[in-house]
This record gives structure tokens, C-alpha cells and sequence, in this order.
């Protein structure tokens, strides 16, 4: 149903995540009988979770956990690992930035070009340790650099950027076309951000494995202020799993609905699921582990934009190791470890078996989701009052 929002102009309303919840059906199962894999490109992942290409959560060192804890990590071939050597040190530099300077600093630090050679050796570095690789790249530079990155073994290219989209115009420019590139590409592609049914589906017509559904809702990026631009992510993902329904019906092939972005517990990734997707993008919660290579600091793609950033860094301190944030044990009552053992008793105390079932589930519109009955909890800013 759409709103007036004003005489000349109409809108349907959105939702996020705060604003809805998932509700328990009339069966329950034993969380070990729950079966949370997932497959993207060919490749069956453990845990439904690719760890976001940005400089704050992933390296090589912690793009081979992550692989061996069951997830996928995908690393930023435009990032600080594929234009310094010593990576390490600018990530030390980063950290210590006053944060009235971060964002004019991270613009000199992103200054020094990519560097093919680089690229070959972080690729190989995943590689040698038998984890799936994969890494992403901006429509403008796959062309310079996705042979280097798939003769040195990577397995998965993702094309990430604020917003993708399969028909990009340009009067000056030759630019990326999708639909050419993919079909010849020689890995599965994953290709993403977008934000409604129309553009979802165009990205599935591409030949794209999978789709990044997500415009501004990263804990770091401020794309929805700069731009004014973006759709709440329970809408978002809803859209764009209709889209993939269509696809389905049109071709055959089943499209992967990724989301990426907007999910801080295990709470926020089972309505994710619940309202159609299939696995989760997270960076955040990520760059809390004592792995992750932003030293307790996370910041964004856009962050560092010469011209006009869209993303600042921010401050997520340490919550404990990768292991106990993505699987557990959990010593935290707010959500934000254990994040996939969640994910199955979510699944389980509704009476799912799988994500394709869960993705079945009734999910409610609720405003007060997450403050009924929460009074002390908000007083006292502990577990849902934080």
C-alpha cells in the first residue's frame, strides 16, 4: 500500500530490521537437528556468512579462519593489502588517527595505487592454505585486474560497489557491461549493492551466482545522509527475494540473495533470512575479533573516497575471537557472539529444518519489538538497553 507523502508524490513504507520479528510456528525442533549450510557459486559453506570486503575485517590471515571456521571471507583487491606490502603498518596508523583527522588521513593512506603484483600474492597467500578465495573489485577496475587476481587461483570474484547496477550509462566512458563480462568469466560472480525488486532482478539476468542486497546500512558507511539514498533491509531483502522467485520461474537458476549490511546480532541475521535471504554480508560484528586487522576500528569501501566519502571510521573495540563471535561458546547475553548458534536455535524454536524453509516463516511488523517490557534493561544500558 502506498502513502501519500505529499500531492505530487507517493511512497510504500519500509521496514528494518528493529521494526519486525520472526514468530514461532506451531513446531519446534532440537537445534542440532538444524541444518544452516548454504551453497554460492558451486562452493557449500559450513556457516551462511561472507565477511565483508573491508580493510578493518579482512586479510589474508583472517580470511583463511574465517574459511576454516566454515565461512567466506572476501578481500578488497583495492585495499591496503594489495597497495602496501607491510599492510600492518598503515592499519597501526589507522588506528591511532584523533577521529576529527581519520577521514582526511585514510584519503592520503588510499593515495598509493593498487598494485598487480600484490594482488597475485594475496590471492596465492588465501590459496596455499586450501580455504576458498575470494575477493571483490569496483566495476571500474575489473577490467584492469580480475585476469591477475584469477591466474593466481581465486576462486569467487565479487563486483561491489554502493549501488551496481546492470545497465550503467555513460557518455564518456566504456563502461563495465555485466551482461558481456559474466557469461565469459571464467569463476562465479557475485555482484552487488542494490535495494529493490527491479534492480535485483536485473543483476540475476546478468548470470551473477549471487546478489548483494544493501544500500547504506553498514554501521560505518553514511551513504543514506550523503546521498540520501537506500531502503531499510527487511524491505530490501523481501524485494530482491521476489525478484529471485521470478528469476527462478523465468530461467531455471537459482539466484543467491545476499544481504549485506544492518546485522549487529544473531537476532538481526535470522530476520534477514527469515524475510528471503540466503546467506549474510556482515563487517562489524566481524571487526570486534581479536583476528581482524583494524585493531578494534571499522570504516567502510566509500570511506576513503577521494572526492566525496561516504563512510567514516569507527570504533568497535574487541569482543572476543572469531570462533566465539561467529560460532561460540557465547560469554555476552546481547547477541553479539555466537552469532550462527543463534541463527539455529532461531531456526529451531520456529520449527525450521533449513534456511530454504526458514525463509518460509510469518514475520510480524513490530515497532515495539525491542523495547516491551525492556524498561530496567534500557535504565541500566544492559543486554537490549544498550
Amino acid at each position: 500500500m502506498e502513502i501519500e507523502i505529499g500531492k505530487g508524490k507517493t511512497g510504500r513504507r519500509s521496514y528494518g530490521f528493529d521494526e519486525v520479528t520472526v514468530v514461532p510456528s506451531r513446531r519446534t525442533r532440537d537445534p542440532e537437528d538444524v541444518d544452516i549450510t548454504a551453497n554460492i557459486g558451486g562452493y557449500s559453506l559450513d556457516i551462511p556468512c561472507l565477511a565483508s570486503a573491508m580493510d578493518g575485517v579482512v586479510d589474508v590471515t583472517m580470511a583463511k579462519e574465517m574459511g576454516k571456521l566454515g565461512g567466506l571471507a572476501v578481500l578488497n583487491l583495492e585495499g591496503i593489502q594489495c597497495r602496501y606490502e607491510d599492510g600492518n603498518a598503515q592499519l597501526e596508523k589507522i588506528a591511532d588517527f584523533e577521529p576529527a583527522e581519520a577521514t582526511r588521513k585514510l584519503q592520503e593512506i588510499y593515495r598509493e595505487p593498487v598494485k598487480e603484483e600484490l594482488i597475485s600474492k594475496r590471492i596465492s597467500q588465501i590459496k596455499q592454505s586450501g580455504v576458498i578465495t575470494c575477493a571483490s573489485l569496483t566495476p571500474q577496475k575489473v577490467e584492469k585486474f580480475h585476469k591477475a587476481a584469477i591466474d593466481a587461483g581465486l576462486d569467487i570474484l565479487v563486483i561491489q560497489g554502493t549501488v551496481v547496477s546492470a545497465e550503467h550509462v555513460s557518455k564518456t566512458k566504456n563502461p563495465l557491461d555485466l551482461k558481456e563480462f559474466i557469461p565469459r568469466c571464467p569463476i562465479p560472480v557475485i555482484v552487488g549493492g542494490c535495494a529493490s525488486y527491479s534492480s535485483a532482478l536485473h543483476l540475476m539476468r546478468t548470470g551473477a551466482v549471487g546478489i548483494l542486497v544493501g544500500v547504506g546500512p553498514g554501521a560505518a558507511c553514511t551513504t543514506r545522509q550523503v546521498l540520501g539514498i537506500g531502503v531499510p533491509q527487511a524491505t530490501a531483502i523481501a524485494d530482491a527475494s521476489a525478484a529471485r522467485m521470478r528469476h527462478l520461474e523465468e530461467t531455471g537458476k537459482y539466484v543467491s540473495v545476499i544481504a549485506d549490511g544492518g546485522m549487529r546480532t544473531g537476532g538481526d541475521i535470522a530476520k534477514a533470512i527469515a524475510c528471503g535471504a540466503d546467506l549474510v554480508m556482515i563487517g562489524s560484528p566481524l571487526s570486534r575479533a581479536k583476528e581482524a586487522p583494524g585493531k578494534g576500528y571499522h570504516w567502510g569501501m566509500a570511506t576513503f573516497h577521494p572526492e566525496l566519502p561516504r563512510g567514516t571510521r569507527i570504533k568497535t573495540d574487541i569482543a572476543g575471537t572469531l570462533e566465539e563471535i561467529l560460532v561460540g561458546p557465547a560469554f555476552e547475553n546481547d547477541g553479539t557472539l555466537n552469532l550462527f548458534g543463534a541463527l539455529r536455535t532461531s531456526m529451531a524454536t520456529c520449527g525450521y529444518e533449513n534456511i530454504k524453509d526458514f525463509q518460509r516463516a510469518e514475520v510480524l511488523v513490530a515497532p515495539s519489538i525491542k523495547t516491551e517490557g525492556k524498561l530496567h534493561q534500557r535504565e541500566q544500558r544492559i543486554g537490549m538497553g544498550l
